[in-house]
């Protein structure tokens, strides 16, 4: 007797988390009125999808939305009715402000919390390792709107949009999770530009407002290893392990030599894994710099050799160090980089497209599609951790892409009536006989 398909988990497949999004879609304030063609929560799920579907551009998706076939897998798998042309859909999520689409981040997490997914990310002592990084989204010589920072380099002016994400990590897990994105634009009513600093104070007080009761360790690279960031992390209760470098920070690792003369600094030598000799040593209770006496940081260090050559990663913290926790936090620290691999560098080279110019608009345009990739990427993301029909689609495949190419192959191709029978028939090799035309 055959193995019986992977059942759907209600919540954290693609309708239940899809029907979770469309909820929180339909609070988005519509600046049109209520005498409207196509309701605003109707082309932000038609933007949704174009991501999901990992479409190219609006063009090819808009091409595509004039067929029968591609009318009915729109309505089927993402509740679209009507999706509008590209022109329309660029009119019509241009004026949408981005902090309206926060609370689809959070309409998510809630439900994986809900449903216990998000225990597997639980690490040292209860804490949730939350990675927190910049990147850039979009870029131009030629195309501009009023929320572009401006760069001037000998008399031309170039025009760009970055994102500071928030991602949920696990150093043992590739499943990463968004929970909050933040443009780095111009401001309304600004003259400067936005820079990361700022951007980084609005998504932390974002990311606490969201999640008022998790137990979360922020990990950063060391241009947040400052006074000001340091005592805004301790006043919204986040805890912190953040990258640092001599270059960077001279007072902070003086310090850390006149501790280890004094005999003060504790060192561990062991072999690892690998077979390759490494380190730790660390010291709790030192000053972050001149500037901030009074403001306590603990250091540790993590160091590898192998042959000829020694590499070195240094950490502060506000956890306590003792001899049994340096290895969870040196691994907590590296894990910081998944904001960029897993995350980062999936959106721009696996499909989709997070640097491609899907339209710039004149306000708020660009950073409602990014936001809208980063929302398909946490729907896959979520489907990766905890649905099994999805993990099934998934496993016939080396590459995402390869997985994205036979999802549009057979949503462009077949009438479907649902998520379960698109997936199963990836999971299957693809059975025909699942995907037959609506002859009602």
């Amino acid at each position: 007797m055959a193995a019986p398909h992977p059942r759907l988990r209600k919540a954290l497949s693609a309708p239940g988390l899809l029907k979770t999004i469309r909820e929180s879609f339909a609070s988005v304030p519509d600046s049109r009125g209520s005498r409207v063609e196509i309701a605003l929560c109707n082309a932000l799920m038609a933007g949704l999808a174009v991501f999901g579907l990992k479409y190219p551009s609006l063009l090819k998706f808009d091409e595509a939305a004039r067929e029968d076939v591609i009318r009915h897998n729109l309505r089927t798998l993402y509740g679209v009715e009507r999706a509008p042309c590209d022109t329309q859909m660029r009119t019509i999520l241009d004026p949408v402000a981005p902090e309206h689409l926060r609370p689809a981040f959070r309409a998510v997490s809630r439900e994986l919390q809900r449903h216990k997914a998000l225990e597997a990310y639980r690490y040292l002592d209860g804490y949730y390792l939350v990675s927190v990084d910049g990147t850039g989204q979009f870029a131009s010589s030629a195309i501009s709107c009023p929320h572009c920072c401006v760069k001037k380099s000998q008399g031309q002016e170039s025009y760009y949009h970055q994102l500071l994400g928030a991602v949920l990590v696990h150093p043992a897990l590739k499943t990463v999770l968004p929970l909050a994105a933040e443009p780095i634009t111009r401001q309304d009513g600004a003259s400067k530009n936005d820079c990361e600093r700022n951007a980084a104070k609005r998504l932390l007080r974002q990311l606490r407002q969201d999640y008022p009761n998790l137990k979360i360790l922020v990990v950063e690279d060391s241009l947040s290893a400052n006074g000001p960031h340091l005592e805004l992390l301790k006043e919204l209760n986040l805890r912190f392990l953040i990258g640092v470098k001599p270059g960077d920070h001279e007072a902070l690792f003086e310090a850390v030599q006149v501790r280890l003369r004094a005999g003060q600094c504790q060192e561990i030598e062991v072999i690892n894994e690998r077979g390759v000799a490494c380190g730790y040593r660390f010291v709790n209770d030192l000053p972050l710099n001149q500037a901030h006496p009074k403001l306590r940081v603990n250091y540790l260090e993590y160091w590898e050799v192998e042959g000829d050559e020694e590499r070195i990663w240094s950490w502060i913290t506000d956890l306590w160090l003792t001899r049994d926790n340096v290895e969870p936090l040196m691994r907590g620290g590296r894990a910081r980089w998944k904001i960029e691999n897993e995350t980062f560098n999936t959106l721009k080279t696996q499909g989709y497209e997070l640097e491609h110019n899907y339209g710039h608009g004149q306000q708020y345009l660009a950073t409602v599609f990014a936001l809208l990739t980063l929302l398909a990427f946490l729907v896959d993301q979520a489907q990766e951790l905890g649905c099994r029909l999805f993990q099934a689609a998934r496993a016939h495949f080396r590459s995402r892409t390869s997985l994205w190419e036979r999802l549009r192959a057979l949503f462009t191709g077949f009438y479907i009536a649902d998520w379960k029978t698109l997936w199963e028939a990836i999971a299957t090799g693809h059975a025909p006989v699942a995907l037959t035309p609506d002859t009602s």
